[in-house]
């Protein structure tokens, strides 16, 4: 017997710039294993930027979608975004009168760019014919402020609004969301059965917030939909959203979007890369009988970072735990492969990223004239930075000297170059640093090469 996947129903307007709305919701519901459905209120001509155009749907074929969804799929849970006006409301809630699953309702009034997405004349309607028949409603401070009649300006005042969005508008409960309130974190204040929840979030600077109210409310009534209950659906969603927040994507020219993929790409990635790289370390010590000789004495270290989109220090990038050295006439990894575990390699990765994101990763070893010149002669790109150039001050820096390294290279390759070496200084070994965009390729790389080295 097949299991039933679990049923989430978004009936929200689409955002042509894929930012926020259906968009939004259906990434969000995709995210937590669940199926997404639609019942497409409007169309809006909208970017980063702002909102161009509104086209709403005829009120009776946004029920229709509703109603055939429901009848044939069935609906675990479902939520609200732009309802446009007061008789797409109207029939919204004359439909949702048939059914029983939770509903949470974001109440969207305006959009990033400060463009209305809610006629005047229909919160009202809003307010009277949908509230009561929510499980929670998710109001930024403004909407709630609209709400309420007062300014919501302290956690105190959030707490008041909350309690009077339940007790007087007549939803289960209600979560005023601090993401526009002042202070070191974000804290979304829930009431719910005569009780109140706090939630909270480092508050983040530099982030994407195009469409954090949708993707919020998704991801509650996506994990009502699995079945979780409504604190925990509330606890789940925030962590989601703030990890949304921060690897958002850097797209447009004005307020960038959320992105929801995050949730489920950064554990998928971290899980590729360390694979990868204890790949690498396997392929490194099979070859040992050609590259034993290439090991320095201060060790050889593998390093690959995560995607540039997740990637912004050294805990990004994953690398062997104690380095790889010689012992007994063999390769040995002194540990496992750990996200950062990595210093000098992981630098080094960090700053060929930053010219071009596809060099993820890179390795270290010994200099020795012929594989320098065998890499020349396999066609790589080989730049030789000399050690006595590096400025005091950049020496004197601790992890300074790869990142100069690379910048160096950089500038005589004009690009990031496969092979970076030195001849060493006072106290630094001659070192051979290759790049590639996996640690499994930088491997082959080093191995190709010394290949090539033994046949001189």
């Amino acid at each position: 017997m097949k299991l039933r996947l679990p049923v989430a129903l978004t009936i929200a307007g689409s955002d042509s710039g894929g930012g926020a709305g259906i968009e939004a919701d259906l990434k969000t519901f995709a995210v937590f294993g669940v199926h997404g459905t639609a019942a497409i209120t409007s169309v809006t001509a909208q970017n980063t930027r702002g909102v161009y155009g509104v086209y709403d749907l005829p009120p009776e074929a946004v029920a229709r979608q509703i109603e055939v969804v429901a009848e044939d799929l069935g609906v675990d849970a479902a939520k609200t975004g732009m309802l446009s006006n007061k008789d797409i409301i109207e029939a919204v809630a004359k439909t949702l009168r048939k059914y029983d699953f939770p509903l949470v309702i974001d109440p969207v009034m305006v959009a990033k760019s400060g463009d209305p997405l809610l006629r005047e004349d229909a919160v009202e309607s809003l307010v009277k014919l949908l509230f009561p028949r929510a499980l929670v409603v998710t109001p930024n401070r403004m909407e709630a402020e609209k709400l309420v009649g007062f300014e919501i300006r302290s956690l105190s005042d959030a707490e008041k609004a909350a309690k009077y969005i339940v007790r007087e508008l007549g939803p289960e409960a209600a979560i005023v969301k601090g993401g526009h309130l002042q202070g070191d974190e974000s804290v979304d204040v829930m009431f719910y059965r005569g009780r109140v929840y706090t939630f909270r979030s480092p508050r983040i600077v530099d982030g994407c917030y195009h469409g954090t109210g949708c993707a919020f409310s998704a991801a509650i009534t996506a994990n009502l939909a699995r079945g979780l209950p409504l604190d925990e659906a509330v606890r789940v969603a925030k962590k989601f959203i703030t990890t949304a927040i921060i690897y958002g994507i850097r797209v447009g020219r004005g307020h960038c979007p959320v992105n929801p993929v995050a949730w489920l790409e950064l554990d998928a990635e971290r899980f590729r890369v360390k694979r990868d790289v204890e790949e690498a370390v396997e392929a490194l010590i099979e070859a040992e009988d050609i590259l034993y000789d290439y090991i320095p004495e201060v060790g050889t270290n593998i390093a690959m970072a995560l995607p540039p989109t997740y990637a912004s220090s050294r805990d990004d990038v994953a690398g062997v735990l104690g380095r790889i050295v010689k012992a007994g006439g063999s390769i040995v990894a002194v540990g496992p492969v750990e996200f950062g575990a990595s210093s000098h390699m992981a630098r080094l990765v960090l700053a060929a990223m930053r010219h071009d994101p596809r060099i993820r990763a890179a390795l270290n070893v010994r200099y020795d004239e012929d594989l320098v010149e065998a890499f020349k002669e396999l066609g790589y790109t080989v730049v030789y930075v000399p050690r006595e150039e590096e400025p005091l001050d950049v020496a004197a820096r601790e992890g300074a000297s790869l990142p100069w390294a690379l910048e160096e290279a950089v500038r005589r390759a004009g690009r990031v170059p496969d092979v970076i070496y030195d001849k060493g200084g006072i106290g630094k070994e001659p070192m051979v640093r290759v790049l590639a965009p996996t640690a499994t390729l930088a491997v082959k790389k080093l191995i190709h090469a010394a290949e090539k080295a033994s046949q001189a």
